[in-house]
């Protein structure tokens, strides 16, 4: 059995990362910039913002937070992404959510440009995942599919995957991603019948569900690998994902713990995304 540690690979890509950033702006070119717009002053999104810029300046990276009131209207939010779509020296847009209730996601989502939509959101970008092309991947199904590549799962033909979870997020996007490597891909939900019973046949099970530990043994395959994206705060304070990984662990061939999993590489793959759009605006024009 072995523990995939998000916070380890993580650091490994993000030396890569600050590797190329340092290679660009010897060359006289300026450094990549993440702009983040930040609605409202709810901890948990001030606290996820402060990881982005933190994540940010340890590669090399420009990082520019816009801490905007909670009374803004949705016309002065869109207004603020257009000008970060507009600025040349802006690579990537962040929108962190949840917005207040006031506000509509969706229509500031649509606002980004679709080059500049570094958390893989807008619509063209999930078109383009759903019809093979290249564009910018949500960042967590893009560090789970990290994850299994760091233990050679690259070719996934003739594996069965469940992924436990249909959001738009996560569920749907990593379901694409894994068809994409051959593998043949169930999706259980709140309305599926035995999940346990499906869960029993992935030699992949991805649980995205949002239920602290949920996915006991009676849930897993003899030697398959569990990738738990959940992230759950139980009434002592700690964290736990939806499996029940003391309980799971033994009997899998590799698993991600919680903390230290899924969540880093979260971070991680939006500075490779940022990356990517530097790159294109930089050398496509």
């Amino acid at each position: 059995m072995e523990i995939i540690y998000g916070s380890e690979l993580s650091q490994k890509i993000k030396e890569e990362i600050k590797k190329e950033v340092e290679q660009l702006t010897r060359q006289g070119k300026r450094q990549p910039l993440l702009s983040v717009i930040l609605v409202g002053d709810d901890p948990a999104s001030q606290s996820y913002v402060k990881g982005k810029e933190k994540a940010c300046l340890s590669v090399g990276m420009k990082n520019l937070t816009l801490r905007l009131p909670a009374s803004i209207s949705q016309d002065q939010l869109i207004e603020v992404v257009k000008e970060q779509n507009a600025d040349p020296n802006v690579d990537g847009i962040l929108v962190q959510l949840p917005l207040p209730e006031h506000l509509d996601e969706v229509a500031v989502i649509d606002a980004i440009s679709p080059d500049k939509d570094v958390d893989g959101l807008h619509p063209v970008n999930a078109g383009k995942l759903l019809t093979g092309r290249d564009g910018f991947i949500p960042c967590t199904p893009y560090g789970v599919m990290e994850m299994l590549h760091s233990i050679g799962l690259d070719d996934l033909s003739g594996k069965r995957a469940v992924v436990l979870g249909r959001s738009n997020l996560v569920g749907k996007p990593v379901s694409l991603l894994l068809q994409k490597k051959n593998a043949t891909v169930t999706m259980v939900h709140s309305r599926t019948k035995d999940i346990p019973a499906l869960c029993r046949k992935a030699d992949i099970l991805v649980a995205a569900i949002g239920k602290p530990k949920m996915i006991t043994e009676d849930y897993i395959k003899e030697g398959a690998v569990v990738i738990d994206v959940g992230i759950n705060r139980m009434e002592d304070g700690k964290l736990c994902g939806d499996v029940d990984f003391e309980n799971v662990k033994d009997k899998t061939r590799a698993i991600t713990p919680v903390p230290k999993g899924v969540g880093p590489m979260t971070v991680c793959m939006l500075l490779k995304n940022t990356l990517k759009a530097y790159k294109e605006h930089e050398f496509n024009g």
